[in-house]
């Protein structure tokens, strides 16, 4: 449906559930993807499975919580490839812990790759947009409605929310910005939740199953196509309903 061919990607969180999945969308619309991800080990061999030949991709080392490192990724990617087109922010870290048994190193470190890490990556990226790329940032059902015992996973998604609109006012007309929200994709970061009470939280769900990280990678495809030419500042739900019905 989309072509992106010539065109590059760069998705941080990479060697994720729902980032392998982007990945592998926009991989065989066309792309150029640079992967990144703190497990360099992991991604590089992902990026090995989605391309053996090594012509469209680069995996890279990039913790979300370090600006160097968001400085030094985005500058290999473009010389690597050139300006990029589109740019995923997918890096994440979730945990679970109550507010009165969460220490501040826990509050900082959940803020610093959650939040932190969206707004390093993000301007490290803007002098390499092209004109008429796409950012989309991965967000949470959480960001929106609270989540109990992950308050800095929420509060971060949240925050990352309210910076993708800012963000979308600042660089229109050149760079679109939006974001995305998934609920309950099958992925290893849900599965200890839905161990825990998933036939509630299905029973909750209007359309009674998880999502797949595919099914988010192609609202993610989209955003980042020409068909979404006039679309920014958005947020768009991927959790089968959950949000307007939990």
């Amino acid at each position: 449906m989309f072509d992106f061919s010539g065109r590059t990607l760069f998705l941080t969180g990479a060697n994720g559930g729902i980032s392998r999945a982007i990945a592998r969308t926009f991989f065989d619309l066309g792309a150029n993807c640079v992967l990144t991800d703190i497990d360099l080990d992991g991604v590089a061999a992902f990026a090995r499975d989605l391309d053996p030949a090594g012509t469209r991709t680069l995996a890279l080392r990039q913790d979300a919580a370090r600006p160097d490192e968001a400085d030094a990724a985005l500058a290999a990617a473009a010389e690597r490839f050139g300006p990029l087109h589109a740019l995923v922010t997918s890096a994440g870290l979730y945990r679970v812990r109550t507010v009165g048994e969460m220490d501040d190193a826990h509050w900082r470190t959940g803020i610093a790759v959650n939040l932190d890490g969206v707004f390093y990556t993000c301007r490290a990226a803007i002098p390499h947009l092209a004109e008429g790329s796409a950012i989309v940032n991965v967000t949470s059902m959480a960001g929106h409605r609270g989540s109990h015992s992950h308050a800095d996973y929420a509060a971060a998604k949240s925050g990352v929310l309210g910076f993708s609109r800012s963000l979308a006012i600042e660089l229109a007309p050149k760079v679109r910005v939006n974001a995305v929200s998934p609920g309950l994709i099958d992925t290893p970061m849900v599965r200890p939740l839905m161990a825990a009470k998933g036939e509630v939280l299905l029973d909750l769900t209007p359309m009674k199953r998880l999502g797949t990280g595919e099914e988010v990678a192609r609202v993610v495809a989209f955003l980042c196509s020409d068909w979404a030419s006039f679309v920014t500042g958005e947020t768009v739900h991927v959790n089968g309903g959950l949000y307007i019905s939990g």
